[in-house]
């Protein structure tokens, strides 16, 4: 029995918000910061914390993406809306929507509530709950907390490379969460498989402003 397409998109953001919660939490409570478990030779836990977007890019400043952010996931949320009430939108193609809603979702979080509630993480220091309101930052200034490293090749580049011989060289280098990776995973499946449906609902829209 197949589930409601209103219903996989709230099973799908709820998973991934407790999924991405839950291991935020986990890491900013058990490691101080800048701290790493060895997984293996392509993967470690690197606790860091950023101010700024997906991959720990930088655009501006906090306040202004953090309102940049939640303009964005009340965008997707009007537009998913949208795609159910017309109800032509395929259940892959409201998957892919909702992993990346909840992936931006789950990096405002961290924005909203983590500087009220944790106390700082340093070095030399593991963060605790604190009372609401007593935490590092205010409301909306809080840092996304980053931590899936995978330097599948570390190396330096060989001698004989013009302006870059004998640098340190790390092929993947970002540090980056499970937020992270569910909005580009999603944005990859889109480009990939969802044109067309990207495609239909622009002329679809077109026609609509057109024909009033």
């Amino acid at each position: 029995m197949k589930i409601s397409k209103r219903l996989l998109v709230w099973l799908v953001v709820v998973s991934i918000l407790l999924i991405d919660q839950a291991i935020k939490v986990s890491v900013k409570m058990n490691m101080p910061l800048g701290d790493e478990i060895y997984v293996a030779d392509w993967f470690r836990i690197h606790f860091i914390e950023n101010n700024g977007m997906a991959w720990g890019m930088e655009l501006g400043s906090k306040l202004f993406l953090s309102i940049f952010r939640i303009v964005a996931v009340v965008f997707g949320i009007y537009y998913i809306h949208g795609q159910l009430k017309r109800g032509t939108a395929g259940y892959g193609y409201l998957t892919v929507l909702a992993m990346i809603l909840a992936g931006a979702a789950g990096n405002i979080f961290d924005s909203l509530f983590y500087g009220v509630v944790f106390s700082e993480s340093t070095p030399y220091s593991i963060a605790h709950i604190t009372e609401f309101g007593q935490g590092y930052a205010q409301p909306l200034m809080g840092k996304v907390v980053d931590m899936f490293y995978f330097p599948i090749i570390d190396t330096s580049w060989p001698d004989w490379v013009p302006f870059c011989g004998g640098d340190h060289f790390i092929f993947f280098s970002p540090v980056f969460n499970f937020a992270d990776a569910c909005i580009s995973v999603g944005a990859f499946l889109l480009i990939i498989f969802f044109r067309k449906e990207l495609g239909a609902n622009s002329d679809g829209e077109q026609s609509t402003s057109e024909a009033s």
